[in-house]
């Protein structure tokens, strides 16, 4: 059960949020969804591949751990990564779409008050004593910003990638050591040959739209397999 109201700053004058992270809280995934908008973030720790979903549409992930429920960036409670992708971070917090009285729609942040991260009155506290945004809900606010406009831009994202011809199947063949290996199958990514040989209106239509430098950070990020493998071998050995 959800318990989802529209934050305000008198209901919710005394609420606090804690902002620990951990398995506990629901975080010990192999993957989670990422958006346009925090590709060069995540890029400079996980893998992005995108996963076609059953209605056909891409989705773009973060691969965080090779086996199920396993997320290689947790230590107990400590984050190893620089970034957290914004599903994540964002804890009980959503965006909610109200009607204005004008007829037009208004993003509007909400809390879920059932959620385990509000239960129990203690962590940060979401506003100042006068009313105004604690630095705490000032981050939750850019990162709900990034899933807002992030969701909004993926369905075009993917389909001038399509259109470019750019999304073609990968394989991930990853060697922890020489008796474990992974195959990651049913993903996508961007062909590096593919991005090497746009040239003219397909380049500059790209570029115009904002995209190249997103094309650019998917297939640069699968370099952090790597990272996915040092993480893998630290953990089994206890490190």
């Amino acid at each position: 059960m959800t318990n989802v109201v529209k934050l305000n700053n008198v209901d919710h004058a005394d609420l606090r949020v804690i902002a620990a992270r951990g398995a506990a809280w629901g975080e010990a995934v192999n993957q989670i969804p990422v958006f346009p908008t925090e590709f060069e973030a995540v890029q400079r720790d996980f893998p992005i591949v995108f996963h076609r979903e059953a209605d056909g549409a891409f989705q773009a992930v973060a691969l965080l751990g090779l086996d199920r429920d396993e997320n290689l960036f947790l230590d107990g409670e400590r984050w190893l990564g620089r970034y957290v992708p914004a599903l994540l971070a964002r804890g009980p917090f959503s965006i909610g779409i109200e009607a204005r009285a004008d007829g037009g729609q208004e993003p509007m942040i909400h809390i879920d008050l059932d959620h385990p991260h509000v239960i129990g009155g203690v962590g940060e506290p979401l506003f100042l004593p006068h009313g105004g945004n604690t630095p705490y809900l000032e981050h939750i606010v850019e990162v709900l910003q990034l899933i807002h406009v992030g969701h909004a831009a993926q369905a075009s994202m993917f389909a001038a990638f399509e259109a470019a011809g750019l999304i073609e199947p990968v394989r991930l063949e990853v060697q922890v050591d020489e008796t474990l290996r992974y195959d990651l199958l049913d993903f996508h990514t961007i062909g590096v040959e593919a991005l090497a040989r746009l040239r003219g209106p397909a380049l500059k239509q790209l570029h115009a739209q904002g995209l190249l430098a997103a094309a650019v950070h998917v297939a640069s990020s699968l370099g952090n397999v790597s990272r996915l493998i040092t993480l893998k071998n630290s953990r089994r050995s206890g490190g």
